[in-house]
């Protein structure tokens, strides 16, 4: 069963701020949001136009079908097999793997441990995205490379990432964006992003407690954080599902609160993307709200310094 709170009924948490969004309690609970989505003004200066914005708002996400050129997107893809084939890299704690398969699944703080994806994150036409949206300054809460090789790569299940940051990270509002920036071609058939168009102005508070370090878990398959299947199919009969394919060098920017998940990869065909977080500097980390412990600061960054 589903409880329906409001903010008249969240307690405040450890850290001393006000818990706008409770979650891992007892039962699950449903809050409206309490926060904007753009946080911007709509005609601030910016690669976003004012229709994207609004589109944005509305949706939850906002596509841009060619960020990256071609050439671009050849330097990002050496750059990714090469991290993917560093027997360093692989033994990193940075790096997470496929359980059946052991091979690489994602490598966390990317934008850190390689110039050439630090340089993606100081692009203006990325990060001047964020700054529209977030309305301030912004730091880089995490980035990885996510890596689904054809032939069985697991995908991630239903959640709202808002949910884990908040919970564990310590994020204390909806003042955080993502952009996916895909690597190779997403076709409708290998393991792409769906979101729930509109799930963002609901938050959804799953339940039961979270484990002491949990993200060694969750990383390779979910399980605290994730939604109950009446709350999933009452928020999918109500807003949908849409399915996000496109060339390689299309991007999808998504608020942190969307509903989304992806599928398995049964294909021949790889899909890779290298996925950032941004933060605004006026929202930083706390001690988590829901959680013994923070997650490690490759995964939920301590460093605001902002993207420059």
């Amino acid at each position: 069963m589903t409880t329906h709170l409001t903010p008249a009924t969240a307690a405040p948490a450890a850290t001393g701020f006000p818990d706008l969004y409770p979650s891992r309690g007892a039962t699950e609970v449903t809050v409206p949001r309490q926060d904007p989505v753009v946080w911007g003004a709509p005609d601030a200066p910016g690669p976003f136009e004012p229709l994207d914005l609004h589109a944005f708002e509305r949706d939850g996400f906002a596509t841009v079908d060619a960020l990256l050129t071609d050439d671009e997107v050849a330097v990002y893809r050496r750059e990714l097999d090469r991290l993917v084939a560093d027997p360093a890299i692989r033994a990193d704690d940075r790096s997470i793997v496929e359980p059946a398969s052991q091979e690489i699944r994602s490598v966390f703080e990317v934008h850190r441990i390689s110039e050439v994806f630090a340089r993606l994150v100081r692009d203006e036409r990325v990060v001047g995205r964020a700054r529209q949206i977030l309305g301030s300054d912004v730091y880089v809460h995490q980035s990885r490379i996510n890596v689904k090789p054809g032939f069985g790569a697991s995908g991630f299940y239903w959640h709202s990432d808002f949910e884990t940051w908040h919970a564990e990270d310590g994020l204390p509002r909806m003042r955080t964006v993502s952009v996916s920036i895909a690597l190779t071609e997403n076709h409708d058939t290998n393991g792409g992003l769906m979101i729930m168009p509109g799930s963002h102005k609901t938050f959804l508070g799953c339940a039961g407690a979270t484990p002491k370090d949990n993200y060694k878990k969750s990383l390779q398959m979910q399980d605290a954080g994730t939604p109950s299947d009446e709350a999933l199919t009452t928020m999918a009969s109500e807003y949908g599902i849409r399915l996000f394919t496109g060339r390689a060098g299309s991007a999808t920017w998504f608020d942190c609160n969307c509903m989304h998940g992806s599928g398995d990869n049964i294909t021949p065909f790889p899909r890779s993307n290298v996925f950032i977080v941004f933060n605004s500097v006026e929202n930083a980390a706390m001690e988590p709200f829901a959680a013994p412990v923070r997650r490690p600061e490759f995964i939920g960054a301590r460093d605001f310094t902002p993207v420059r």
